[in-house]
Protein backbone atom coordinates (compact mmCIF):
# COMPACT_ATOMS: atom_id res chain seq x y z
CA UNK A 1 0.00 0.00 0.00
CA UNK A 2 1.49 3.54 -0.77
CA UNK A 3 1.57 5.79 2.57
CA UNK A 4 -1.47 8.12 0.83
CA UNK A 5 -3.60 4.34 1.08
CA UNK A 6 -2.36 3.54 4.49
CA UNK A 7 -3.57 7.23 5.84
CA UNK A 8 -7.09 6.38 4.15
CA UNK A 9 -7.60 3.41 5.94
CA UNK A 10 -6.97 4.94 9.06
CA UNK A 11 -9.06 7.87 8.86
CA UNK A 12 -11.97 5.44 7.12
CA UNK A 13 -11.37 3.31 11.07
CA UNK A 14 -9.21 0.67 9.54
CA UNK A 15 -5.85 -0.72 10.56
CA UNK A 16 -3.59 -1.03 7.40
CA UNK A 17 -0.85 -3.70 7.51
CA UNK A 18 2.17 -3.18 9.48
CA UNK A 19 3.81 0.09 10.92
CA UNK A 20 0.52 2.53 12.50
CA UNK A 21 0.63 6.03 9.68
CA UNK A 22 2.24 8.67 10.95
CA UNK A 23 2.30 12.70 9.41
CA UNK A 24 2.60 15.83 11.14
CA UNK A 25 0.45 18.98 10.61
CA UNK A 26 3.51 21.13 9.60
CA UNK A 27 7.49 20.33 9.97
CA UNK A 28 9.06 23.68 10.72
CA UNK A 29 12.77 21.90 10.98
CA UNK A 30 13.53 22.11 7.50
CA UNK A 31 16.84 24.09 7.86
CA UNK A 32 18.28 22.48 10.61
CA UNK A 33 16.94 18.48 8.62
CA UNK A 34 17.59 19.56 5.23
CA UNK A 35 19.23 23.08 4.75
CA UNK A 36 15.81 24.60 3.32
CA UNK A 37 14.21 27.42 4.51
CA UNK A 38 10.40 26.44 5.07
CA UNK A 39 7.98 27.43 3.20
CA UNK A 40 6.05 29.64 5.73
CA UNK A 41 9.29 31.55 6.56
CA UNK A 42 9.56 32.74 3.23
CA UNK A 43 7.81 36.08 2.07
CA UNK A 44 7.29 36.69 -1.66
CA UNK A 45 7.01 40.61 -1.17
CA UNK A 46 8.03 40.63 -5.18
CA UNK A 47 5.90 38.25 -6.55
CA UNK A 48 4.63 40.26 -9.10
CA UNK A 49 8.26 41.18 -10.39
CA UNK A 50 8.86 37.88 -10.95
CA UNK A 51 8.98 35.99 -14.62
CA UNK A 52 6.91 33.96 -14.96
CA UNK A 53 9.96 31.15 -15.19
CA UNK A 54 10.88 32.35 -11.58
CA UNK A 55 7.76 31.82 -9.75
CA UNK A 56 7.30 28.20 -11.09
CA UNK A 57 10.43 27.32 -10.29
CA UNK A 58 9.62 28.35 -6.74
CA UNK A 59 6.82 26.63 -6.56
CA UNK A 60 8.14 23.79 -7.74
CA UNK A 61 11.40 23.94 -5.24
CA UNK A 62 8.60 24.12 -2.13
CA UNK A 63 6.67 21.43 -3.55
CA UNK A 64 10.06 19.31 -3.56
CA UNK A 65 10.41 20.94 -0.13
CA UNK A 66 7.19 19.16 1.34
CA UNK A 67 7.89 15.65 -0.73
CA UNK A 68 11.54 15.57 0.82
CA UNK A 69 10.42 16.13 4.50
CA UNK A 70 7.48 13.74 4.01
CA UNK A 71 9.68 10.87 2.46
CA UNK A 72 12.70 11.62 5.05
CA UNK A 73 10.26 11.22 7.49
CA UNK A 74 8.18 8.56 6.32
CA UNK A 75 4.60 11.21 6.64
CA UNK A 76 1.92 9.29 5.23
CA UNK A 77 0.69 13.14 4.20
CA UNK A 78 1.14 16.55 3.67
CA UNK A 79 -0.48 19.38 4.32
CA UNK A 80 0.68 22.16 1.74
CA UNK A 81 -0.11 25.46 2.54
CA UNK A 82 1.19 28.44 0.19
CA UNK A 83 3.73 31.09 1.77
CA UNK A 84 3.05 34.92 2.33
CA UNK A 85 2.80 36.76 -1.26
CA UNK A 86 1.26 34.68 -3.24
CA UNK A 87 -2.22 35.93 -4.45
CA UNK A 88 -5.23 33.94 -5.46
CA UNK A 89 -5.76 30.26 -6.03
CA UNK A 90 -3.82 29.46 -9.41
CA UNK A 91 -0.05 29.66 -7.51
CA UNK A 92 -1.60 27.36 -4.80
CA UNK A 93 -3.06 25.30 -7.68
CA UNK A 94 0.20 25.09 -9.58
CA UNK A 95 1.72 24.10 -6.22
CA UNK A 96 -0.07 21.30 -5.47
CA UNK A 97 0.15 20.11 -9.26
CA UNK A 98 3.95 19.54 -8.97
CA UNK A 99 3.06 17.84 -5.79
CA UNK A 100 1.50 15.28 -7.97
CA UNK A 101 3.70 15.74 -10.62
CA UNK A 102 6.72 14.76 -8.49
CA UNK A 103 5.19 12.30 -6.16
CA UNK A 104 1.93 10.97 -7.91
CA UNK A 105 -0.19 9.37 -5.51
CA UNK A 106 2.12 8.64 -2.96
CA UNK A 107 1.12 11.09 -0.82
CA UNK A 108 -2.28 12.27 0.79
CA UNK A 109 -2.61 16.11 0.18
CA UNK A 110 -4.86 18.72 2.43
CA UNK A 111 -4.87 22.28 2.48
CA UNK A 112 -6.95 23.85 5.60
CA UNK A 113 -10.43 24.45 5.15
CA UNK A 114 -12.07 25.82 8.12
CA UNK A 115 -14.61 28.34 8.46
CA UNK A 116 -16.06 28.39 11.80
CA UNK A 117 -15.17 30.14 14.62
CA UNK A 118 -11.90 29.63 16.90
CA UNK A 119 -10.58 31.71 19.71
CA UNK A 120 -10.34 35.37 18.91
CA UNK A 121 -7.28 36.60 19.23
CA UNK A 122 -6.65 39.16 22.20
CA UNK A 123 -7.63 42.49 20.25
CA UNK A 124 -10.52 40.86 18.58
CA UNK A 125 -11.82 38.75 22.05
CA UNK A 126 -14.02 41.83 23.13
CA UNK A 127 -15.61 42.64 19.92
CA UNK A 128 -16.58 39.20 20.03
CA UNK A 129 -18.14 38.87 23.42
CA UNK A 130 -20.34 41.55 22.56
CA UNK A 131 -21.26 40.74 19.18
CA UNK A 132 -23.22 37.41 20.92
CA UNK A 133 -24.12 39.33 23.76
CA UNK A 134 -25.70 42.44 21.60
CA UNK A 135 -26.40 40.60 18.17
CA UNK A 136 -26.44 37.10 17.99
CA UNK A 137 -28.20 36.57 14.47
CA UNK A 138 -25.50 38.05 12.86
CA UNK A 139 -22.93 36.17 14.16
CA UNK A 140 -25.43 33.27 13.19
CA UNK A 141 -25.76 35.26 9.53
CA UNK A 142 -21.27 35.02 9.49
CA UNK A 143 -21.27 31.89 10.10
CA UNK A 144 -23.54 30.99 7.37
CA UNK A 145 -21.33 32.93 4.99
CA UNK A 146 -18.44 31.56 5.79
CA UNK A 147 -19.13 28.26 5.22
CA UNK A 148 -21.03 28.94 2.28
CA UNK A 149 -18.03 30.83 0.83
CA UNK A 150 -15.72 28.09 1.73
CA UNK A 151 -17.86 25.66 0.46
CA UNK A 152 -17.67 27.73 -3.07
CA UNK A 153 -13.67 27.89 -3.02
CA UNK A 154 -14.03 24.13 -2.23
CA UNK A 155 -16.43 23.18 -5.01
CA UNK A 156 -12.88 24.81 -7.37
CA UNK A 157 -10.63 22.57 -5.66
CA UNK A 158 -12.13 19.94 -6.40
CA UNK A 159 -12.73 20.51 -10.18
CA UNK A 160 -8.98 21.15 -10.00
CA UNK A 161 -8.52 17.56 -8.89
CA UNK A 162 -5.02 17.58 -6.69
CA UNK A 163 -6.49 17.79 -2.92
CA UNK A 164 -7.47 14.56 -0.83
CA UNK A 165 -9.28 16.29 2.13
CA UNK A 166 -8.98 19.32 4.38
CA UNK A 167 -7.56 19.81 8.07
CA UNK A 168 -10.31 22.25 9.90
CA UNK A 169 -7.60 24.21 11.61
CA UNK A 170 -9.68 26.59 13.93
CA UNK A 171 -8.72 25.96 17.75
CA UNK A 172 -11.46 26.24 20.03
CA UNK A 173 -10.01 25.75 23.16
CA UNK A 174 -7.57 26.58 26.17
CA UNK A 175 -5.76 24.39 28.18
CA UNK A 176 -8.50 23.89 30.87
CA UNK A 177 -11.69 24.52 28.64
CA UNK A 178 -13.15 25.66 25.51
CA UNK A 179 -13.73 28.98 24.88
CA UNK A 180 -17.53 28.97 24.67
CA UNK A 181 -19.36 27.00 26.55
CA UNK A 182 -20.83 23.70 25.35
CA UNK A 183 -24.13 24.91 25.24
CA UNK A 184 -22.50 28.51 23.27
CA UNK A 185 -20.36 26.35 21.04
CA UNK A 186 -23.79 23.81 20.37
CA UNK A 187 -25.87 27.15 18.84
CA UNK A 188 -22.40 28.85 17.20
CA UNK A 189 -20.62 26.31 16.11
CA UNK A 190 -21.53 22.71 15.47
CA UNK A 191 -24.60 23.30 13.46
CA UNK A 192 -22.08 25.14 10.68
CA UNK A 193 -19.56 23.00 11.34
CA UNK A 194 -21.39 19.58 10.53
CA UNK A 195 -22.58 21.86 7.32
CA UNK A 196 -19.33 22.10 6.08
CA UNK A 197 -18.07 18.62 6.62
CA UNK A 198 -20.89 17.14 5.25
CA UNK A 199 -20.52 19.22 1.99
CA UNK A 200 -16.88 18.09 2.06
CA UNK A 201 -17.91 14.18 2.35
CA UNK A 202 -20.38 14.95 -0.23
CA UNK A 203 -17.67 16.35 -2.40
CA UNK A 204 -15.75 12.58 -1.63
CA UNK A 205 -12.96 14.76 0.55
CA UNK A 206 -11.24 13.49 3.68
CA UNK A 207 -11.16 16.07 6.74
CA UNK A 208 -9.48 16.17 9.73
CA UNK A 209 -10.66 18.18 12.41
CA UNK A 210 -8.07 19.97 14.75
CA UNK A 211 -8.22 21.64 17.63
CA UNK A 212 -5.54 22.11 20.61
CA UNK A 213 -6.44 22.74 24.15
CA UNK A 214 -9.42 21.07 26.32
CA UNK A 215 -11.85 19.22 23.49
CA UNK A 216 -13.21 16.85 26.53
CA UNK A 217 -16.28 19.08 27.26
CA UNK A 218 -17.34 19.51 23.25
CA UNK A 219 -16.01 16.21 22.79
CA UNK A 220 -19.12 14.49 21.32
CA UNK A 221 -20.21 17.62 19.53
CA UNK A 222 -17.08 17.61 17.78
CA UNK A 223 -17.79 13.81 16.97
CA UNK A 224 -21.09 14.14 15.96
CA UNK A 225 -20.09 16.80 13.27
CA UNK A 226 -18.50 13.22 11.20
CA UNK A 227 -15.06 14.64 10.83
CA UNK A 228 -13.06 11.63 9.47
CA UNK A 229 -10.05 12.26 12.21
CA UNK A 230 -9.62 14.67 15.71
CA UNK A 231 -6.25 15.59 15.74
CA UNK A 232 -4.34 16.89 18.07
CA UNK A 233 -5.99 15.25 21.16
CA UNK A 234 -3.62 17.84 22.98
CA UNK A 235 -2.12 16.25 26.30
CA UNK A 236 -1.28 19.62 27.49
CA UNK A 237 -5.04 20.42 27.67
CA UNK A 238 -5.70 17.59 29.32
CA UNK A 239 -6.64 14.96 27.24
CA UNK A 240 -6.30 11.61 27.32
CA UNK A 241 -5.91 9.44 24.30
CA UNK A 242 -7.33 5.86 26.46
CA UNK A 243 -10.23 7.70 27.58
CA UNK A 244 -11.09 9.44 23.90
CA UNK A 245 -10.41 6.16 22.78
CA UNK A 246 -12.73 4.39 25.08
CA UNK A 247 -15.57 7.11 24.80
CA UNK A 248 -15.22 7.73 20.66
CA UNK A 249 -12.94 5.49 19.25
CA UNK A 250 -15.43 3.82 17.26
CA UNK A 251 -16.67 6.73 15.67
CA UNK A 252 -13.52 8.89 14.18
CA UNK A 253 -10.01 8.41 13.59
CA UNK A 254 -7.62 9.58 16.58
CA UNK A 255 -4.50 11.76 16.07
CA UNK A 256 -1.81 12.86 18.13
CA UNK A 257 -1.25 12.91 22.00
CA UNK A 258 2.41 12.77 22.06
CA UNK A 259 2.98 15.98 24.33
CA UNK A 260 4.54 18.44 22.52
CA UNK A 261 5.96 20.19 25.83
CA UNK A 262 7.78 16.76 26.88
CA UNK A 263 9.38 16.58 23.42
CA UNK A 264 10.27 20.14 23.50
CA UNK A 265 11.63 20.45 27.35
CA UNK A 266 11.27 16.99 29.25
CA UNK A 267 13.46 14.51 29.47
CA UNK A 268 14.22 11.54 27.14
CA UNK A 269 12.53 9.27 29.52
CA UNK A 270 9.45 11.30 29.44
CA UNK A 271 8.87 12.52 25.64
CA UNK A 272 9.37 8.17 25.07
CA UNK A 273 6.74 7.55 27.62
CA UNK A 274 4.33 10.23 25.53
CA UNK A 275 5.03 8.11 22.59
CA UNK A 276 4.61 4.66 24.23
CA UNK A 277 1.32 6.03 25.66
CA UNK A 278 -0.26 7.03 23.03
CA UNK A 279 0.86 4.17 20.49
CA UNK A 280 -0.30 1.95 23.48
CA UNK A 281 -3.74 3.47 23.32
CA UNK A 282 -4.24 4.70 20.24
CA UNK A 283 -3.44 1.66 18.36
CA UNK A 284 -5.58 -1.36 19.41
CA UNK A 285 -8.42 -1.50 16.96
CA UNK A 286 -6.70 0.56 14.25
CA UNK A 287 -8.51 4.11 13.31
CA UNK A 288 -5.23 5.89 14.60
CA UNK A 289 -1.85 7.98 13.35
CA UNK A 290 0.47 8.70 15.32
CA UNK A 291 1.82 12.55 15.81
CA UNK A 292 2.72 15.20 18.31
CA UNK A 293 0.35 17.39 20.27
CA UNK A 294 0.48 20.00 17.30
CA UNK A 295 3.14 20.13 15.10
CA UNK A 296 7.23 19.77 14.86
CA UNK A 297 7.65 23.88 15.80
CA UNK A 298 10.25 26.37 15.21
CA UNK A 299 12.76 25.58 18.62
CA UNK A 300 11.87 21.95 19.82
CA UNK A 301 15.13 19.65 19.18
CA UNK A 302 14.90 17.75 16.16
CA UNK A 303 16.83 14.70 18.18
CA UNK A 304 13.42 14.42 20.01
CA UNK A 305 11.36 14.18 16.74
CA UNK A 306 13.99 11.70 16.07
CA UNK A 307 13.85 9.46 18.61
CA UNK A 308 10.02 9.36 18.66
CA UNK A 309 10.72 8.36 15.03
CA UNK A 310 13.13 5.48 16.37
CA UNK A 311 10.51 4.69 19.09
CA UNK A 312 7.71 4.15 16.57
CA UNK A 313 9.35 2.14 14.08
CA UNK A 314 10.29 -0.17 16.76
CA UNK A 315 7.13 -0.59 18.83
CA UNK A 316 4.26 0.74 16.32
CA UNK A 317 3.94 -2.05 14.57
CA UNK A 318 0.15 -4.20 14.26
CA UNK A 319 0.84 -7.83 14.31
CA UNK A 320 0.74 -9.74 10.96
CA UNK A 321 -2.20 -12.02 12.83
CA UNK A 322 -4.43 -10.26 15.84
Amino acid sequence: MTPRERFIVALEGGKPPGRVPHFELVFFLTMESLGRVHPSQRNYHQWDQMSEKERDLHRRDIANLYISVARKYEHCAIFAQPPGGWKGNDDTFRMLDHIREMSGMEFFIMQHGDATYGVPGGSAMMDFVARIADDPQSMKDDAERMVADRLALAEVQRAHGALDGFALCADYCFNDAPFLSPAMFDEYVTPYLTRLITAYREMGFHIIKHTDGNIMPILDSLVSARPHALHSLDPQGGVDIAEVKRRVGDRVCLIGNVNCGLMDTGTDEEAAESVRYALRHGMPGGGYVLSTSNCIYTGMPLKRYELMLQIWKEEGNYPDVD
